[in-house]
């Protein structure tokens, strides 16, 4: 995207912030803060961090491909060799492989999140980092022991649903105990 129109988004987008923030509308804040801040970052850090992300995910993953034998990473391309018996399968760990979309929505929220002050936001954003990081390498994991055991017939049903379902339960926990449990806990009555 052009950079002059990014920086007149990001005025925009501040000043209706400061607008909402002197108005009380704390609600609107937050939705119009986190939606502009993802927004913000999908277009800006997004294209510099899918590959890094995507490195250290096929880096993750491949230490247990190393320790079972059934898959090989070559985490300088972001690329899972799995091992299929006969025949063997490439992995490409890709932009929505890679947990940025679920990383900056996480971060997003949790930037205009009232519960939390700056430090707190600070702590549980790197924790949060590193957990979705995680539960998507624990989810690659899946779908390439999959491979390896059951063969491309698995691949589909695998990264499609199973995968999914596991990473995205394992996110909503996250969510609860972020969001929903801290502002029950810090909620004054």
């Amino acid at each position: 995207m052009n950079p002059i129109i990014v920086i007149a988004i990001i005025i925009i987008w501040l000043y209706i912030l400061s607008v909402l923030k002197r108005a009380g509308l704390h609600a609107w804040r937050f939705a119009w803060g986190s939606l502009g801040l993802f927004i913000i970052m999908m277009n800006t850090i997004q294209p510099l961090l899918t590959v890094p992300l995507a490195r250290c995910v096929a880096a993750m993953a491949g230490v247990v491909g190393d320790i079972t034998g059934a898959f090989t990473s070559y985490f300088k391309y972001g690329i899972i060799f799995i091992h299929t018996g006969l025949t063997s399968t490439t992995l490409l760990i890709d932009f929505e492989c890679s947990g940025i979309i679920e990383i900056m929505a996480f971060i997003s929220l949790l930037a205009f999140f009232n519960v939390y002050n700056f430090s707190e936001k600070l702590m549980i954003g790197i924790g949060g980092f590193c957990y979705i990081m995680l539960c998507n390498t624990l989810r690659i994991i899946m779908i390439c022991l999959a491979v390896h055991f059951w063969g491309m017939d698995a691949y589909y049903i695998v990264h499609t649903f199973i995968g999914r379902i596991f990473f995205y339960v394992l996110t909503v926990y996250l969510y609860f105990y972020v969001f929903t449990k801290s502002q029950i806990i810090k909620m004054k009555v």
